[in-house]
C-alpha cells in the first residue's frame, strides 16, 4: 500500500475525495462547524460532472458526506452514478433516516462503509449533543438494519466536555455490534472563523485518563508502539490512512485528497479553510494542478516549518496544518492545542520534562522581558563647580 500512496503523492492523483452533499442536517449537534442553510448547493446534474472529472483524474475513494446526505432526494441517483464511474464509496451520516429498504440499497449500491456518530450509550446524552430526542434509538437501529444487509459499520466518537466520560460505554457498544470504532478528540471552529466552539473542547487535562490509556492511546506510550494499531485516537474527518509515503509533508491535504463543498468549492481538506477555486466556474483538473493556492499548500514540508522542525516532542505530535490556520492564523505554525497534547504524550512515554518548541520559545521570550535593565550610572561632569 505504501508503493502505491507515494506514487499518488509523486503524481498527484486525486484518489481520496471528499464530497459534502449538503450542509442542511435533522440534527443540531452542538459541536457542529456547519451553516446548515441551504445557499444554493450543486444540481443533480452539477454533481454528476464533478463525479466524472473526478473519475478522469483518478478518483478512486469518493466519500460522501454533510450536513445530512439522506436529506438528498437525489443521494441513491448520485449513488447509483458513482457507482458507474467505478469509485469505492464511504458515507457519513447520522442514520435518522436509514430504514430497512434504504440499507438494503445501499447494499445493492455496493456502498463499501458507512461510518455514523455515537456521543453515548446513554441516550439522554446523545440526544442532549443532536438536540433530537430519540436520535440514539434511531441511529442504533439503522445500524442494525445496516448489518443486517452485511454492510460494513464504523462508529465514530467525537469527544467534547459533554460526553467525556462516555467513550467507554460507546467502546463496549461498538464490540457489542461488532464495529470498529474512532475516538475523535478533535473539536474545531466553524467554517467561518467562529471559535466559541473551542468552548465545548476538553482540557488536556481532563483528557489524561485517556490519553493514559494504552488500548486508546498507544501512540503516547513509547517510540516502539508508533506501529501499534488499537482503538484510534485521530480526527473522524480524516482519510485514517496513515503511510510513510506522506515523509516530510503534513498529511494527504492537496495531495492525492481534497474536500468539495455543496456549493462546489475545492478545498485541501475539510478541515483547512484554504479555497483553492470553485467547480461552478473552474474544472477540477485546472484547480488541482495549477491553483496557486493549491500549490502553495502542496509545496509545504514538515523540515521547513519554523517552529515545529526544531521541536524535540515533535514525534509525539499530531499536528493539522489545517487547524494550524484556523486556531493559530498560520498553516505553517505551532499551535496551542497541538503543543498540549503532544507534551502529554511525550510525559506520558516518559521524556522528562517535554517542552514544545513553541513554549520553549516563549519562555525564553518571557524570561528575556524578566530580566532587568542596569541601572544607569550617574552622570558625572569635569571641571564645573
Amino acid at each position: 500500500m505504501d508503493g502505491l500512496i507515494r506514487r499518488t503523492v509523486q503524481r498527484h492523483l486525486p484518489w481520496s475525495v471528499h464530497v459534502d452533499l449538503t450542509y442542511r442536517c435533522n440534527e443540531r449537534c452542538i459541536h457542529c462547524y456547519l451553516d446548515h442553510e441551504d445557499h444554493g448547493e450543486m444540481k443533480t446534474q452539477e454533481i454528476k460532472d464533478v463525479l466524472e472529472q473526478l473519475a478522469l483524474a483518478g478518483t478512486l475513494f469518493l466519500t460522501f458526506s454533510g450536513g445530512e446526505i439522506f436529506l438528498r432526494a437525489d443521494l441513491f441517483e448520485l449513488l447509483e452514478f458513482a457507482r458507474s464511474q467505478h469509485f469505492d464509496i464511504s458515507l457519513k451520516t447520522n442514520a435518522l433516516l436509514i430504514d430497512v429498504e434504504r440499507a438494503r440499497k445501499l447494499r445493492e449500491l455496493s456502498v463499501r462503509k458507512i461510518q455514523i456518530s455515537i456521543y453515548s450509550a446513554e441516550p439522554e446524552v446523545h440526544d442532549a449533543i443532536t438536540k433530537v430526542r430519540g436520535s440514539l434509538e434511531r441511529t442504533l437501529a439503522a445500524i442494525r438494519f445496516l448489518q443486517a444487509e452485511g454492510l460494513q459499520v464504523k462508529i465514530a466518537c467525537p469527544l467534547m466536555k459533554q460526553n467525556l466520560t462516555a467513550y467507554r460505554n460507546v467502546q463496549a457498544l461498538a464490540a457489542e455490534l461488532g464495529v470498529p470504532y474512532v475516538l475523535d478528540m478533535t473539536i474545531t471552529p466553524k467554517m467561518d472563523g467562529d471559535m466559541s466552539l473551542l468552548q465545548l473542547r476538553s482540557s488536556t487535562k481532563e483528557l489524561l485518563p485517556i490519553l493514559e490509556d494504552a488500548s486508546l492511546n498507544p501512540r503516547a506510550c513509547s517510540p516502539d508502539s508508533l506501529e501499534t494499531e488499537m482503538i484510534s485516537t485521530g480526527s473522524a474527518t480524516s482519510s485514517g490512512i496513515e503511510s510513510q509515503a506522506y515523509e516530510d509533508i503534513p498529511c494527504s491535504a492537496g495531495h492525492n485528497s481534497c474536500y468539495i463543498s455543496p456549493y462546489g468549492d475545492v478545498f485541501p481538506c475539510v478541515q483547512m479553510p484554504v479555497a483553492t477555486g470553485n467547480l461552478r466556474k473552474q474544472t477540477f483538473e485546472d484547480i488541482w494542478f495549477r491553483s496557486e493556492e493549491m500549490n502553495r499548500v502542496r509545496a509545504v514540508r514538515e523540515s521547513q516549518l519554523p517552529v515545529c522542525s526544531k521541536c524535540s516532542i515533535r514525534q509525539y505530535c499530531e499536528r493539522c496544518p489545517g487547524l494550524a490556520q484556523m486556531e493559530g492564523g498560520d498553516l505553517l505554525g505551532a499551535y496551542e492545542r497541538a503543543c498540549e497534547l503532544a507534551e502529554v504524550n511525550a510525559r506520558i512515554a516518559g521524556v522528562a520534562n517535554p517542552v514544545s518548541a513553541m513554549h520553549a520559545q516563549r519562555l525564553k521570550q518571557e524570561n528575556v522581558r524578566s530580566i532587568p535593565l542596569p541601572m544607569a550610572a550617574p552622570e558625572i561632569r569635569i571641571g564645573s563647580n
